[in-house]
């Protein structure tokens, strides 16, 4: 099967956001969307540490420190962007002013639960920032992850065993070997990579996927 890498999958997820979207890129994985966005859409990407109009990654050699993202990586602001004190950030945030959040994800349920922020290991470090107030607050969360974790084990599931980031706010999941649908009705797949079957996809998943 053709497995689409890390960047591919950005870039598919970077084709289903619309003309004259206000967007917020989650920390990590989600962060590969900003290099795939078409230059001819207008798309005004916004940062939780207080960016609205952040461009892509510069160029090695011409990152400025002082214009980073709120996973501490350098970016660029396109003419008309602006900067100011992440209060503001988050309440544009919880206000409902931002329609796509993309978030990474340790599992997500066919219902739309979201768990991201945590894997219940006693060692694990906590790390849920600002996703809580984007997964309820954003019109619309779009999850990014490869579909099974190292051990082989599916990260679309029928309920979350995670702590819990936000109840029924997923509603597209993009992978490296499917896109889904998830909401009330459960999982639909809305394509996969070539090489793969409905019934491999639900194998792998254990879940009852539709077509």
């Amino acid at each position: 099967m053709n497995r689409l890498s890390r960047d591919q999958i950005a870039d598919r997820v970077a084709q289903d956001i619309p003309e004259g979207a206000y967007v917020n890129l989650g920390i990590g994985l989600p962060t590969k969307v900003a290099n795939f966005l078409p230059v001819d859409r207008d798309i005004l990407l916004q940062s939780e540490n207080g960016l609205l109009g952040m461009g892509p990654a510069p160029a090695p050699g011409e990152e400025d420190w002082e214009l980073i993202n709120a996973g501490k990586q350098a970016v660029t602001l396109l003419t008309g962007g602006a900067y100011f004190h992440h209060a503001d950030s988050f309440a544009m945030m919880r206000g409902g002013h931002i329609d796509i959040c993309v978030l990474g994800a340790f599992q997500v349920s066919v219902k739309g639960d979201l768990a991201n922020w945590h894997t219940g290991d006693p060692s694990a470090i906590p790390a849920v920032g600002g996703a809580m107030d984007l997964a309820v607050g954003a019109k619309q969360t779009f999850v990014m992850m490869e579909l099974l974790t190292k051990e082989g084990e599916s990260k679309l599931v029928e309920r979350c065993s995670y702590p819990l980031t936000g109840l029924a706010c997923v509603s597209r999941v993009y992978t490296d070997l499917a896109v889904f649908d998830v909401g009330p009705n459960g999982a639909s797949v809305v394509e996969m990579v070539d090489g793969i079957t409905l019934d491999e996809l639900r194998r792998m998943t254990g879940v009852a996927l539709t077509a």
